[in-house]
C-alpha cells in the first residue's frame, strides 16, 4: 500500500514539474501567436500560427525588418515588420523607403512593387515628423513598425513609434498552417 502512495505521489509530482516548467517557458521564453488579420500580406496569413521568441531582445537588439509582436492595447497585440530603429530618421516618398536620407531595399515587398501600375501607391508618402509624437528621429528604445500590406494595415503611421516595454519579441516560425510552416528570413 505504502508503495502505491508512493507512485502516485511521484506521478503528481513529475506532472506538476511539467506544468511549471511549460510555465516558465511559456511566460518568460517563447509563446504561440495567431496572426489575426491582413496587415502583414503576403508574408503572414490571417490565422497563421507561429512562436514568439520572448527572450531575444533581452539579449539583443531588434534589427531592421525583424517581424515583432507587441502590445497595441491591454486587450490586443499587433505583428509588425520593424523598419525604423533608434537614433533613425524614417521617410517614404514614391513607394521608396529611406533611412536618414538613404535609400533602403524592402526584399519583402518586391513582388508587391512588381504588380503595382506607375500611378499607383503601395505605401502613401510620409516623414518621421508626420507621424504621432512628431519626432525628428526615432527615441531610444523605440521602433518604427509597419504592415506588410501597407494599404491595409494599423501602424506606426496612425499610432506612432513603439516603445520596447511594449515589445513582446520577435516571430519568425509558422508552425501552422501545416503547408505554411516555415521559418522566415529579412527577405520574406
Amino acid at each position: 500500500m505504502a508503495k502505491r502512495k508512493s507512485d502516485w505521489f511521484d506521478w503528481i509530482k513529475a506532472i506538476l514539474i511539467a506544468f511549471a516548467l511549460a510555465f516558465i517557458i511559456r511566460m518568460f521564453f517563447f509563446a504561440p501567436i495567431i496572426v489575426d488579420g491582413p496587415s502583414m500580406l503576403p508574408t503572414l496569413h490571417d490565422r497563421d500560427q507561429m512562436i514568439v521568441n520572448k527572450f531575444n531582445y533581452r539579449i539583443s537588439e531588434p534589427e531592421r525588418f525583424d517581424i515583432v509582436v507587441f502590445h497595441a492595447s491591454v486587450q490586443k497585440d499587433f505583428i509588425k515588420r520593424v523598419i525604423g530603429l533608434p537614433g533613425e530618421h524614417v521617410q517614404v516618398k514614391d513607394n521608396v523607403l529611406y533611412i536618414d536620407g538613404e535609400e533602403v531595399e524592402e526584399p519583402f515587398l518586391k513582388d508587391q512593387k512588381n504588380k503595382i501600375k506607375s500611378y499607383q501607391t503601395l505605401t502613401n508618402d510620409f516623414k518621421l515628423e508626420d507621424l504621432p509624437g512628431g519626432y525628428e528621429t526615432i527615441p531610444e528604445d523605440h521602433v518604427l513598425v509597419l504592415g506588410d500590406n501597407r494599404e491595409n494595415s494599423t501602424d506606426s503611421r496612425m499610432f506612432g513609434v513603439v516603445s520596447m516595454d511594449q515589445v513582446v519579441g520577435k516571430t519568425s516560425l509558422i508552425y501552422w498552417p501545416f503547408d505554411r510552416k516555415k521559418i522566415l528570413g529579412a527577405n520574406e
